[in-house]
Order: structure tokens, then C-alpha cells, then sequence
């Protein structure tokens, strides 16, 4: 089922892989740093790392990149001109707090800076939040509070349980970035205040935002207020009605053709 999926993606998004050679697309793995017990009680790294091939993990969408012609990579340290040279595309998902980590990397002014002048220079910098509960905001506001988005202390898309699938069920409209997805689910999400030049890329059926972006110097940057692309949702295990696996490829060509090569 997977390799059937994955050979579709390269197919229909052919075009996009000669333009993404030499792309880099790097994962951070410093602001987000759970890690759990394995089976011989070591620690171990876990939750929206490209590798983590279970319900967890972002293996399907790094699939999904590579199908498109992209490299991938990770930054498991704060972010600089040196270990971002060469990356197109920055993506950071929910950073974490004290509950889920004992010592978190908070996302610092230092890292603002560093991380504004490399989007100002051509990069493209994606933001993924979560619900309030589940994600550490204060700090995380202060990058995306530098391009004129802020992610908000609320849950919008609300799930109660599986009877109710249709409550996380977002339209995509006419939207020129996704292109082929029509249904995209998306639970449990906090909405995006936006000013400045940030621009809506979805919103909840209440009208609230919650993907955007907006232009930075050379450089690009989308916030979306939750992970929802890992593999949990583009396994194809969704009801029949969603298109997950669409809009992953949707957003991810919209992505690398943004990106500079580097």
C-alpha cells in the first residue's frame, strides 16, 4: 500500500523532481527531542523524525520529498549559519515542553535572529504547531511572532472520537497550493493570528486560520497549527472521505518549489 502510494506521488509530481536535485530539506531535531524507553530500557529518540517509521514518525513524508527529488536531512542543534548553509527548507514541529521533555531547547532570541537572516536570504521555513496542551508556545511564538504569524492558546477542529471524523474535515477550496487534495483532516489544531504580509492557506469551517504564510526578505515562511502530516495520518488508514495523502504531496511540492537550490 505504501510503495503503491509513493509510486503515484513520483509519478504525478515528475515535474517537480528535476527542479528539487539538489534541494535539502532539513527536519530539526533540537527543538523537538522526545525520546522514550526502548525495549532493553535505553532511551531512545522518537515523534516526527524522518527515520521513526511508526504512527509517529514523518518517514512517510520524507517519502514523499525524496519521491519529489529532494534531499533530506536533520539539524539536531540550535539553529546557525553554519548548520543551515546549504539546507532550502527548515521545518520545526512542535518544540517541546517540560512534559515532554525534563530540559527543553526553548527557541531563544539568538535563534530568532539566526533563523530570520537564512529566510531573509531565500529559505523556507515551515512551522508546525499542536493544540496548546501539546505544544510549548510561548517560546515558539517568538520566531513566529518575527513574520507576522502567531499561533493561538486555543483548539479548533475538535475530535471526540471516531464516530465524529467529520468535525476535523477541512476544505481546501480553490487553493492554488493544493492543487489535488480537496479533504484534508486536520484535528485538534490551535488557529493563526496573521498580520503584515501573511496570507491564510487554510482555515477551519468556523473561518478561523489555520495554515498561512507570508514573504521574508528572499525567503518564504508557512506556519500550520499541528503535525498533521505524520505518519499516523498519510498511511491511508484515514476514513475514505480524506485526502491526507494528497495534500502531503500538495504542500510539499509547493515547498520545494519555493526553495532554492543550495
Amino acid at each position: 500500500m505504501k510503495r503503491k502510494l509513493l509510486a503515484i506521488i513520483a509519478f504525478v509530481y515528475s515535474g517537480f523532481a528535476f527542479n528539487a536535485s539538489a534541494q535539502t530539506v532539513a527536519l530539526d531535531y533540537y527543538f523537538n527531542h522526545e525520546t522514550r524507553k526502548d525495549k532493553n530500557g535505553q532511551p531512545e529518540r522518537f515523534h516526527y523524525l524522518w527515520e521513526d517509521t511508526g504512527n509517529t514518525g514523518f518517514s512517510v513524508w520524507g517519502g514523499i520529498f525524496k519521491a519529489q527529488g529532494a534531499t533530506l536531512t536533520s539539524i539536531d542543534a540550535a539553529p546557525t549559519a553554519e548548520n543551515l548553509k546549504g539546507v532550502s527548507a527548515y521545518i520545526i514541529v512542535d518544540p517541546d515542553s517540560r512534559k515532554e521533555n525534563p530540559q527543553p531547547n526553548y527557541v531563544t532570541q539568538a535563534d530568532v535572529a539566526n533563523i530570520s537572516k537564512w529566510v531573509k536570504q531565500g529559505g523556507v521555513l515551515v512551522l508546525m504547531a499542536n493544540d496548546s496542551a501539546n505544544v510549548e508556545l510561548p517560546h515558539f511564538n517568538l520566531l513566529a511572532d518575527a513574520f507576522g504569524l502567531h499561533f493561538n492558546n486555543d483548539i479548533q477542529n475538535h475530535v471526540v472520537d471516531d464516530a465524529h471524523f467529520e468535525d476535523g474535515g477541512i476544505s481546501t477550496g480553490n487553493s492554488p497550493i493544493f492543487k489535488t487534495a480537496k479533504k484534508p483532516f486536520m484535528k485538534d489544531v490551535c488557529s493563526i493570528a496573521i498580520s503584515g504580509k501573511a496570507q491564510p492557506m487554510l482555515k477551519a469551517a468556523n473561518g478561523t486560520v489555520i495554515a498561512a504564510c507570508t514573504k521574508y526578505g528572499q525567503g518564504t515562511v508557512i506556519a500550520i497549527g499541528d503535525p498533521w502530516l505524520y505518519n499516523e495520518y498519510v498511511n491511508g488508514r484515514l476514513p475514505a472521505q480524506f485526502d491526507n495523502d494528497k495534500a502531503a504531496a500538495d504542500i510539499t511540492a509547493y515547498i520545494l518549489s519555493l526553495a532554492r537550490k543550495k
